[in-house]
């Protein structure tokens, strides 16, 4: 018999939310440490709303949690955004080629990318643009490969944040969705699905380029 999980209490998913909110939008930044008592007093709560929160983040790797440091927002590195964007290398282009493939609505996706163009602050835009691959995966017909995707998409998120804070690339990115969309609905699942790979890959080589080798090292 399957287990039904257990939902999260209102007020720890209103902190969680807005937790995951400020991490994503870069109002918290990376080894940020984020205290109990802090949050608690901020967002008009006691600390077990606050503590339960934090342990959820910390599941999805956005925090870290720490016996010495305490809790953490995640560092990122290299090392982290190339594993991460490793496994939407290795999963999303695929789930995409089968929404094409197998006819799937992309309606979402076009809705997502209209509310890109119209976003009126970097926040909007970050959410819209995390829904545009989200709603080019979510559709491919195995929910299995649409929850794996899910469970990395937090952490992608938190490596765009850092880039685009370093180097903002939304035109270009906004430019290379529309093309991924085109090719989408034309109904050509291994062009969208070329383009999508591209897209990732581009963006991962833009934001954290390989170290170049030490001169006399092949």
């Amino acid at each position: 018999m399957t287990s039904v999980p257990t939902p999260i209490p209102s007020r720890t998913q209103y902190v969680l939310d807005a937790i995951k909110h400020r991490i994503l939008t870069g109002q918290l930044t990376p080894g940020q440490p984020l205290v109990e008592t802090e949050l608690a007093a901020q967002f008009g709560v006691s600390k077990t709303p606050v503590r339960e929160a934090l342990k959820t983040l910390a599941g999805t790797g956005l925090v870290v949690m720490s016996q010495y440091k305490g809790v953490t927002v995640r560092m990122v590195d290299a090392d982290m955004a190339r594993e991460v964007y490793d496994v939407r290398l290795l999963l999303e282009p695929e789930a995409l080629r089968r929404a094409v493939a197998r006819g799937a609505s992309l309606d979402a996706a076009r809705d997502a990318l209209t509310r890109a163009d119209t976003a009126t602050d970097t926040a909007e835009r970050s959410l819209a643009n995390r829904g545009f691959h989200r709603a080019l995966y979510l559709p491919c017909g195995n929910p299995l490969l649409g929850r794996m995707l899910d469970e990395v998409r937090d952490q992608a998120a938190l490596v765009s944040a850092v880039a685009w804070s370093a180097d903002p690339s939304w035109d270009r990115e906004a430019a290379e969705h529309r093309e991924i969309l085109r090719l989408a609905l034309d109904g050509d699942a291994d062009g969208a699905a070329h383009a999508l790979r591209d897209h990732i890959a581009s963006f991962v080589r833009r934001a954290f380029p390989e170290p170049l080798a030490e001169e006399g090292q092949k």
